[in-house]
């Protein structure tokens, strides 16, 4: 797995089994069996799904007498919000910018002319292309038509 903590947590977050888990955390602290319940896979899978999201930070788990609750880290989700959030007003500056840029042009600027892009928009002056729709019509590779 990844080196740094951020490329853990989103590494992590990538299985949508382990992004559902932490959701279900989110609400409430749950056993490996609880967490095991909606899902047809054994409890080791969700033990191995829990130890990638303990590796990355997102959960631990405590001792609570018989009771081995797996519970959610939610400042690991700080970490990716703060991360998210940097880069998500760096887009929105960019958009802002644009939206300027697009204010100050004037609205009745006429639009270019655009070729045809589509075999029905070739006007019937134009050639076509003319080639052989059946196999016998063809010349054979490297000489005469037979």
């Amino acid at each position: 797995m990844a080196a740094d903590p951020l490329s853990r947590v989103f590494a992590a977050l990538a299985d949508p089994t382990r992004r559902d888990m932490v959701a279900r955390l989110a609400v409430t602290d749950s056993t490996v069996g609880e967490l095991a319940e909606p899902y047809a896979v054994s409890v080791q899978a969700v033990s191995k799904h829990l130890r990638v999201l303990e590796d990355a930070g997102l959960v631990s788990r405590s001792r609570d007498a018989q009771r081995r609750p797996v519970h959610l880290e939610a400042e690991v989700l700080d970490l990716m919000t703060t991360w998210i959030e940097r880069y998500r007003r760096q887009a929105e500056e960019r958009y802002r910018r644009l939206d300027d840029v697009l204010a100050s042009m004037p609205d009745d600027v006429a639009p270019t002319d655009v070729s045809p892009t589509h075999p029905t928009d070739v006007s019937p002056t134009q050639p076509t292309d003319v080639s052989p729709t059946h196999p016998t019509d063809a010349t054979p590779p490297g000489g005469n038509p037979s």
